[in-house]
């Protein structure tokens, strides 16, 4: 184009955007962009298969939620995006049963591999007893301390 696009403002008078930079949550916006993303994943692959893979855990006797995993399958892939127990609930084996109930559900839904990060002070080792193995590290905060990118064969 040959115009200089280094600053905001040139980009959002050429093309009538405004651009925001938020640190508080836009549900409607989130999963516009999240479907929008799917769409063009669904065209580009022939394949619509992006789907929610929650395994919640509530207490049986006040149905308070006690802690869980929040992940997705797409594409083959079961993407774990969050995952905590209260540490009264870990060291009990119910960490592991909720990693393979999502491990379960992903296959049946043809996924054939699981990738999560962690980070060091978190659970890599826990994940490294259910299977998982590391392929990749980025430093993060505290200092010495890093994100640890994490993957497992579901055969």
């Amino acid at each position: 184009m040959g115009r200089d696009l280094e600053s905001a403002d040139s980009i959002e008078k050429l093309f009538g955007l405004d651009l925001k930079v938020q640190d508080t949550p836009d549900a409607r916006a989130r999963t516009q962009i999240s479907d929008d993303l799917d769409r063009f994943n669904d065209e580009f692959t022939g394949v619509s298969d992006a789907r929610a893979l929650d395994v919640l855990v509530t207490d049986a006797g006040t149905f308070e939620l006690q802690g869980g995993l929040i992940g997705r399958t797409s594409l083959g892939v079961l993407f774990v995006n969050l995952f905590f127990l209260p540490a009264a609930l870990r060291g009990k084996g119910i960490g592991g049963k909720i990693l393979r109930l999502a491990e379960e559900e992903a296959r049946r839904r043809g996924c054939w591999q699981s990738v999560l990060f962690t980070i060091t002070f978190q659970a890599p080792d826990f994940y490294k007893r259910h299977g998982y193995r590391e392929f990749g590290r980025v430093g993060c905060n505290p200092l010495g301390h890093a994100r640890v990118f994490m993957v497992k064969a579901l055969d």
